[in-house]
């Protein structure tokens, strides 16, 4: 069987781009990035991919708010082929800036009646350093069916606070995906400043659409594919986000 493909649209400014190709090609995917232009002059559609995972960086320099004026490229010039993907259950995934650009674009929390944003860090400033995310385990996403334990990756954000307009009702749908924690003691950060870098309440880190297919998150899960990538290599193990990546290409692929 061939490899799975995926699109990895390309904005002014994005810079995660070839990280992310990196972590789906690992998980044996056959990742493109494209240019949003390329995409517009008809290059390539939606439908000659199996996953859309929009990349992290400073897209369009982060001009009207992080990932906003992304979100509204995907919705104005690729509204009709997002939900032609959604309704052929295609897997999309959104990091960092690209968490943003789908929020924007309506795909996620994905409740019609229940918006949500990401906001300035409760901090006010940017940060960027080593966290430890919980997979959430009500949470049946495809995306964390082979996580085992916490994820050890880096955040790089000025507006990563997640906010909905009802976040009881995405709890209750178990549409949390990550959560912040401690990373001594494995428990939620409570909160608590750096453990949780931006104040989301119930320190939400990532959620999912009611489907379970897509997914975005604040902190970057493709830098940490292999041990050698960990700021504490030597001095401690585990915690890669390969498994996420390798759900996600096993699920397509079934």
């Amino acid at each position: 069987m061939s490899a799975p493909k995926v699109l990895i649209p390309v904005a002014l400014g994005t810079n995660r781009d070839g990280d992310l190709a990196d972590a789906f090609e690992a998980a044996g995917a056959e990742a493109t990035r494209m240019p949003l232009e390329a995409l517009r002059q008809g290059e390539a559609t939606l439908t000659d991919f199996q996953i859309l995972a929009v990349p992290g960086g400073f897209s369009y320099g982060d001009a009207l708010g992080a990932g906003r004026l992304f979100g509204l490229d995907l919705v104005g010039w690729f509204g009709d082929q997002l939900r032609e993907a959604h309704e052929r259950e295609m897997p999309i995934l959104g990091v960092c800036n690209g968490f943003q650009a789908i929020v924007s674009a309506g795909l996620l929390p994905g409740d019609a009646d229940n918006p949500g944003v990401l906001t300035d860090n409760e901090q006010g400033k940017f940060e960027c350093r080593w966290i430890t995310l919980r997979p959430e385990p009500g949470n049946d996403s495809i995306w964390l069916s082979e996580l085992t334990e916490p994820i050890r990756c880096p955040v790089a954000h000025a507006e990563g606070r997640f906010v909905a307009a009802n976040l009881d009702a995405v709890e209750q749908r178990n549409g949390v995906a990550f959560r912040y924690v401690d990373a001594a003691s494995g428990e939620l950060a409570g909160g608590t400043y750096p453990a949780n870098p931006n104040g989301s309440a119930g320190d939400v880190a990532g959620i999912t659409d009611s489907t379970g297919r897509i997914l975005g998150l604040m902190p970057h899960p493709e830098n940490h594919i292999w041990p050698r990538q960990d700021i504490l290599r030597g001095r401690q193990t585990g915690g890669q986000a390969l498994p996420m990546f390798n759900a996600a290409v096993a699920a397509v692929r079934s």
